[in-house]
């Protein structure tokens, strides 16, 4: 079985702009931002007392298409497991980093039994990588 993988994508644009562009993007394919007020991790972890270096700028975006999500979840209710998307975006060697982990179709059948699923995520992560890529 091959392993899961991570899209790694940079850009020149600052965190907080490319965020800003990825969400307009998303939103032409359908998708929203979920977190879009907890996304930025400095801020999270500051509000339970927790501080982080200067510069600290991890932003976990999570991303859904509510109007695939519910046909897909009512479908599968175990299809839940492997639905949330985060896309990490930092800055690391001067530039905004931008990383995705996606399953392997093999590993998606071995978590959820469903055999619509794994071809419906897979198109899913496509759809998210150009996203990405739009936004970059």
């Amino acid at each position: 079985m091959q392993k899961s993988d991570v899209f790694t994508a940079s850009t020149e644009k600052s965190v907080t702009q490319f965020v800003k562009d990825f969400g307009q993007v998303a939103g032409k394919y359908g998708f929203i931002i979920h977190n879009a007020d907890r996304m930025a991790l400095a801020d999270t972890f500051a509000a339970h007392g927790v501080g982080v270096s200067k510069g600290f700028d991890l932003h976990m975006i999570q991303l859904c298409k509510p109007a695939k999500a519910a046909k897909s979840l009512a479908a599968n209710p175990e299809r839940a497991v492997l639905m949330p998307k985060f896309i990490m975006v930092f800055t690391a060697d001067g530039a905004t980093q931008i990383r995705f982990l996606r399953f392997r179709r093999e590993e998606i059948r071995d978590v959820v039994d469903d055999d619509l699923f794994p071809a419906s995520l897979a198109e899913t992560y496509g759809t998210i990588e150009r996203i990405i890529e739009e936004a970059r």
